[in-house]
């Protein structure tokens, strides 16, 4: 069992991982960017440090070296990374493991196959599965998306292509799909570091098995 953890996030995701941490008898380590310095997951851990000084707020905590230099000067042995940030990100898990932190979350190997839905498609066809139908590259265009939508019909759902639950937009005609495609690229920016995008074919009323 850890004795102390550094938590790489914010907010109310932080706040709930430092309750669990307290249950446990895990001491919580928080990380907090200088406009979240009167954020209450920053009081409710054990010891709370200031990254990305000189950063825009969403920069500093997609700062990895930032994550690991708190880590290691607060004697943290594992970093949680919540979700959302950096939580599908494999160069915060491979700093982790060449640092001596353990990583709570998927192996670098991993997260570099999955965490990025283009090569975890790759990946899927090569095992044999049928994936949904999208495009398997990069998307650098509206007109790639345009054509795609097109062929097979919307509605078509655009994600961010690393990380996951911010940067999704569903786009059920051409009218909406300039402005959606904007909005989640800007978005996918912001939350994860990165607008490369990945388009698919929406599935309605899917079931999750």
């Amino acid at each position: 069992m850890f004795k102390k953890i550094l938590i790489a996030n914010r907010g109310e995701i932080a706040t709930r991982i430092t309750r669990a941490c307290h249950e446990l008898g895990i001491k919580a380590v928080a990380v907090y960017a200088k406009e979240d310095e009167y954020s209450a997951h920053r009081f409710a851990a054990d010891e709370d440090y200031l990254i990305g000084k000189n950063e825009q707020p969403i920069d500093a905590y997609l700062d990895i070296d930032e994550i690991i230099r708190v880590a290691k000067a607060a004697g943290a042995e594992a970093v949680h990374p919540g979700y959302g940030f950096l939580a599908e990100n494999a160069d915060l898990a491979q700093a982790c493991v060449d640092n001596g932190l353990k990583f709570i979350g998927p192996k670098p190997e991993h997260l570099r196959m999955f965490g990025d839905k283009l090569v975890a498609r790759q990946v899927a066809m090569k095992a044999g599965l049928q994936p949904i139908p999208g495009l398997t590259g990069n998307v650098t265009s509206l007109a790639q998306v345009k054509t795609f939508a097109h062929q097979y019909g919307y509605p078509i759902m655009i994600k961010a292509a690393n990380g996951g639950g911010r940067g999704m937009r569903i786009v059920e005609n051409d009218q909406q799909l300039a402005a959606e495609f904007d909005q989640a690229k800007d978005e996918a920016l912001k939350s994860f570091g990165s607008d490369e995008m990945y388009v698919e074919k929406d599935i309605q009323h899917p079931k999750h098995i």
